[in-house]
């Protein structure tokens, strides 16, 4: 359980984290009166999601429910300042975030919250990560890997999905490697095309692949709505 039921803002970035800590907010009958997202300027933001960022107003849009967005250069420490700027003007009692075990990204939450006097809420910390992997895959979280960051990984991981065998082989990684199997360390990112909360589906139509320097991603250059169950564009 999470507790009171309240009205809350839930951080996203389009990747299968934040999405799944908002299905269970959503589940636990809290309030979603936005979903809020930081826009980096720079592709090592110590805190915020940056491959495919531009993608997450249509991850709203799906979701049916309004988005807010601030922007931020993505210095350290500053980046975290612009979140409590963003938050400090809507009117909700919580916030959700996706954090599992980076205590660097729960910390600075937790404090923006009780500078604003609101309580922060974490579904998916400090659980099992196969657990949650296979939670998506259960839960019918349609999530893509998008990047790809430590070593292990090549050019083919790029647009494979969760599933059953990328859990098997997520699980060699980490016995070879040492990663974090959810990518908790920054290892890979995702882009959630469909779940259970959407009232339309994402559908990928052109990409392209950045490789250099043994890592990656794949750039989302097209993508549209569309109806569920239906193969027509959603306006």
């Amino acid at each position: 359980m999470l507790g009171l039921l309240l009205r809350v803002a839930a951080l996203v970035s389009g990747g299968k984290d934040s999405a799944l800590a908002l299905h269970r907010a959503l589940r636990e009958s809290h309030e979603v009166d936005f979903l809020v997202a930081m826009i980096p300027q720079r592709e090592d933001s110590w805190m915020f999601h940056y491959p495919n960022i531009h993608l997450v107003d249509m991850f709203a849009e799906a979701s049916g429910i309004p988005l807010v967005k601030g922007h931020t250069v993505g210095i350290k420490e500053e980046e975290v300042e612009d979140l409590q700027l963003v938050l400090a003007k809507l009117d909700v009692e919580g916030v959700v975030s996706g954090a599992i075990a980076s205590q660097y990204q729960k910390h600075r939450i937790s404090k923006v919250c009780r500078n604003l006097g609101l309580q922060s809420i974490t579904p998916l910390w400090k659980e099992d990560p196969l657990r949650l992997l296979q939670e998506l895959i259960d839960q019918q979280i349609k999530a893509m890997i998008t990047g790809v960051y430590a070593h292990g990984f090549n050019e083919s991981w790029l647009g494979r999905y969760i599933t059953p065998n990328t859990i098997s082989a997520l699980l060699q990684l980490n016995h070879k490697y040492q990663i974090s199997i959810v990518g908790e360390g920054g290892e890979y990112e995702t882009l959630v095309l469909d779940a259970p909360f959407f009232k339309k589906k994402i559908a990928i139509i052109e990409t392209k692949k950045i490789w250099e320097n043994q890592s990656g991603w794949l750039q989302i250059e097209k993508a549209q709505l569309y109806t569920r169950n239906k193969n027509t564009v959603a306006n």
